[in-house]
C-alpha cells in the first residue's frame, strides 16, 4: 500500500485547516496514495494550544457546526479520490469533555472507526476525555492500528498491538508551536523507532508543523530505521510504500517467548557457579 504522511501548520481556524487537508488529499491522490494520514487535531485545532481557556471553557465558543460541515466535505473527498483517510479531529460528547480523536474513513467516504487518545496528558485532561479502545482495522491483508501523541510513551500499547498481529501503527502528533527546542526533539522519533524495532511493525508518523515544530513527520520501518522524513517547519507530504516485512531484519527473535513470560533465550543451566553471584 502507498501511504501519504502529511504535515501542515494547524490552527484554531477550522476552515483553514480543512482547506489544507483537502489540498493535501488531492495532491496525495495524484501521487497514487491509497491512504492519507494527518496529525493530531488536524481539522479541529488543539484545545489548550490553538485556543486557550481555563478547563473545559475552551469549548464555550467552539464552532461545532462548522466542524461537522468541514468533516462532511472531507468525507466526500475520500469518496471522490477513492482513498482511505486518517484525520485528527475532536469528537463531541453530550455530557463530558470531547475526545481527542482520529477518524478512520474508507474510500466510500464512510467513517468506519474512530480512535480516541487513551493517554491524555495532565494538560489534555483539562480539555479532553480519554478513550479506552485500541482501534484496529484491516486494509486488504494489512492489519492497522492508530495512536495519538502521548500514547507513544507507553510501550504496553504497542506490545498489545504486536500481540494482536498489527502490521502498521499510524501515529498522529502535535509536537509543534513550542517556544523552541524541547525534549521531544530528542525523544519522540527514537521512541517510535524503538517501538517499531521491538515489535517488528511499520509506522507512519504525522506531526503538525506549526512553528516551532519539534521534529518532522517520518516513516519508520519494521527494523526500527527511519526510511525518510519531511523537512522540519515546512508543510509537506511523505509518500511511502508498505511492502513485505521479510525484507527487514527482526532483531527481537525471542519476542514471542518473552511475551509469554519466558524472559531469557535458550535453556538455562543448573550449576553452582551459575547460582553463586558473589564470586569471580
Amino acid at each position: 500500500m502507498k501511504i501519504a504522511t502529511c504535515q501542515f501548520p494547524i490552527s484554531a481556524n477550522i476552515h483553514r485547516n480543512a482547506s489544507a487537508i483537502i489540498q493535501q488529499i488531492t495532491d496525495a491522490a495524484q501521487e497514487g496514495a491509497q491512504l492519507v494520514h494527518f496529525p493530531e487535531c488536524a481539522l479541529s485545532g488543539y484545545a489548550g494550544v490553538d485556543f486557550k481557556a481555563p478547563g473545559g471553557q475552551a469549548w464555550n465558543n467552539f464552532d461545532w457546526d462548522l466542524l461537522q460541515e468541514e468533516s462532511q466535505r472531507i468525507l466526500g473527498l475520500a469518496k471522490k479520490h477513492r482513498v482511505w483517510l486518517l484525520v485528527g479531529s475532536t469528537h463531541r460528547l453530550r455530557r463530558n469533555l470531547p475526545h481527542n480523536s482520529v477518524y478512520v474513513v474508507d474510500p466510500a467516504g464512510n467513517v468506519v472507526d474512530r480512535y480516541d487518545k487513551r493517554f491524555c496528558t495532565g494538560k489534555d485532561l483539562k480539555h479532553y476525555s480519554p478513550g479506552n479502545y485500541p482501534c484496529r482495522f484491516k486494509i486488504g491483508k494489512l492489519n492497522c492500528a492508530v495512536s495519538i501523541c502521548h500514547d507513544v510513551r507507553y510501550p504496553e500499547l504497542f506490545r498489545d498491538h504486536q500481540r494482536a498481529g498489527v502490521d502498521i501503527v499510524f501515529q498522529s502528533f502535535y509536537n509543534a508551536r513550542a517556544k523552541g527546542r524541547t525534549d521531544h526533539a530528542a525523544i519522540m522519533l527514537p521512541t517510535v523507532q524503538a517501538h517499531c524495532g521491538s515489535n517488528y511493525i511499520w509506522s507512519s508518523v504525522a506531526n503538525a508543523c506549526g512553528y516551532y515544530q519539534s521534529w518532522p513527520s517520518a516513516f519508520v520501518l519494521p527494523d526500527g530505521s527511519i526510511a525518510q522524513r519531511l523537512q522540519q517547519h515546512r508543510r509537506g507530504i511523505l509518500i511511502s510504500d508498505v511492502g513485505r516485512k521479510s525484507n527487514f531484519r527482526d532483531a527481537s527473535e525471542f519476542r514471542v517467548e518473552a511475551i509469554r513470560g519466558k524472559l531469557h533465550s535458550g535453556k538455562t543451566v543448573s550449576e553452582a557457579r551459575s547460582r553463586n553471584r558473589t564470586e569471580l
